[in-house]
């Protein structure tokens, strides 16, 4: 089951998961044999000790061997935080526990924590009809595979990148809301590449999420919205909040459905276990009192959060890569909202230094 976010604005930025600059090194003039010799050997010691600095722990995975969940933990307040990607899902990210607790609901291939695109192919907008997604396709349901196929994955205790080809939600002929699916195939063009980091510079209780959407030519869409990430959460996260930046306060907030301003937090009841989500890069351009998104279904009994971008051009959305950084935050209510209000004073100072 999923449930689409409601629409966003987005920046088109330099791709740091797929286009970092290689150091290589270069030619040297040799004065003599015992200098080459002692030249030689330091920079095959050097080179040695920054491969493994660089590659220690890191293991990658061919999709065809990906056949078990795989799982990054990292120590919190002495309880591990796990999260576990699964290759039924195309490694979209089916679990983030700590302390006993569950924080994702993951249940068909829409509810997981993941990343998702909706395009208007041109014509009048309509959600999830042309919808390349992360973990998987509506039809794929329940089931132990996705349509979605996973092209890389590489991963360190705590650190993983996936590249994957996402599938459409909508398989041809079907429908969302009445509307017809614009696609014509199962699986679409679009790629996803992730990065998930668990901790960020003083923050443990902090999961950086990195995504880059890499959108096809040959196609024409003069709207893009970017769920950048979102997170379904089990019906014991029932109460929304939103982090007012300007009052350095919580507020709370009603069902929606849909998006505001403020970053959101699902929180349990009595506060004791929470989600957020902030991304510096929010809010899109022209969408201003938008961007968070808080969702309830009652009859399936969860929630959700998405931190969503858009990108409007009446002469056509250009193919490209479209990089979103978000960070997602787990604790109390309070130390949840306090690290949100942390990050954006962090972010805020490295905007003043440049």
């Amino acid at each position: 089951m999923k449930f689409p976010g409601k629409t966003l604005r987005s920046k088109n930025l330099n791709n740091p998961l797929t286009n970092n600059p290689i150091n290589q090194t270069g030619n040297y003039a040799i004065s003599s044999f015992p200098f080459f010799i002692m030249r030689n050997t330091l920079l095959t010691l050097c080179f040695t000790i920054a491969t493994l600095s660089v590659c220690h722990g890191q293991v990658t995975v061919k999709p065809v061997d990906f056949t078990e969940p795989i799982s990054l933990s990292k120590n919190l307040q002495g309880s591990p935080l796990q999260l576990t990607i699964t290759p039924r899902l195309a490694g979209a990210v089916h679990s983030i526990q700590w302390k006993g607790q569950e924080f994702i609901d993951s249940h068909d291939h829409g509810r997981q924590m993941q990343s998702a695109s909706n395009f208007d192919r041109g014509t009048d907008f309509s959600g999830e009809t042309f919808n390349p997604t992360e973990a998987g396709s509506r039809s794929d349901g329940i089931g132990t595979s996705s349509t979605s196929k996973l092209l890389h994955l590489t991963h360190t205790k705590d650190q993983l990148q996936t590249t994957s080809q996402m599938a459409f939600w909508l398989a041809p002929g079907q429908t969302s809301s009445g509307n017809l699916a614009k696609n014509k195939k199962l699986l679409s063009n679009h790629l996803l590449t992730k990065r998930i980091t668990l901790g960020f510079k003083q923050w443990d209780n902090v999961i950086r999420y990195e995504a880059t959407f890499s959108t096809p030519i040959g196609e024409f869409h003069r709207y893009a919205q970017f769920e950048s990430v979102t997170g379904y959460m089990p019906a014991q996260f029932d109460t929304f909040w939103g982090v007012n930046i300007d009052r350095q306060q919580l507020v709370s907030l009603t069902d929606g459905p849909g998006e505001q301003r403020h970053p959101v937090i699902i929180s349990f009841k009595d506060r004791t276990f929470a989600m957020g989500v902030y991304s510096p890069q929010q809010p899109s351009m022209g969408y201003e009192n938008a961007g968070y998104g808080r969702f309830r279904f009652r009859a399936a009994k969860v929630t959700k959060w998405n931190s969503v971008f858009r990108i409007r051009n009446n002469d056509g959305v250009p193919a490209g890569d479209y990089y979103f950084d978000n960070y997602v935050v787990i604790g109390n209510l309070t130390v949840v909202m306090r690290t949100i209000l942390e990050l954006e004073e962090y972010f805020n100072a490295g905007k003043e230094d440049n």
